[in-house]
């Protein structure tokens, strides 16, 4: 194996391993409500984890994740959203995107009526 190509094998795994740790979105139920599944990663599993700024008990060690009920969501989030800020207590902060159309306009619809040809 020639030295470019052992450099360039050692910058790609030094810079996998520096890199933020994952973190994901999804809208899940939680009983008679909806809720949205935050998982993510920390180093320490200590290490407080904060959403938009507020400070929140999650599940997990290093490999944590929350149910964040959509009330808090919206109370929390600007409207119209599209991310979710995740700071961990190390100062490991990243945006996530939130599902599409998640805190968009909601329509009720008063009546719908289907007729078949």
């Amino acid at each position: 194996m020639g030295f470019g190509l052992r450099l360039c094998l050692m910058v790609l795994t030094a810079s996998a391993a520096t890199a933020a740790p994952a973190a994901g979105t999804r809208l899940v139920s939680c009983g008679a409500q909806a809720c949205l599944l935050v998982t993510g990663e920390r180093s320490l599993r200590d290490a407080p984890v904060s959403l938009n700024g507020h400070r929140v008990a999650v599940e997990g060690g290093r490999a944590w994740h929350l149910r964040l009920p959509m009330a808090t969501l919206r109370a929390w989030s600007e409207p119209y959203a599209r991310s979710l800020a995740i700071t961990t207590g190390e100062g490991e902060a990243r945006e996530v995107s939130l599902p599409i159309g998640l805190l968009g306009h909601t329509t009720d619809l008063a009546a719908l009526e289907v007729r078949v040809r």
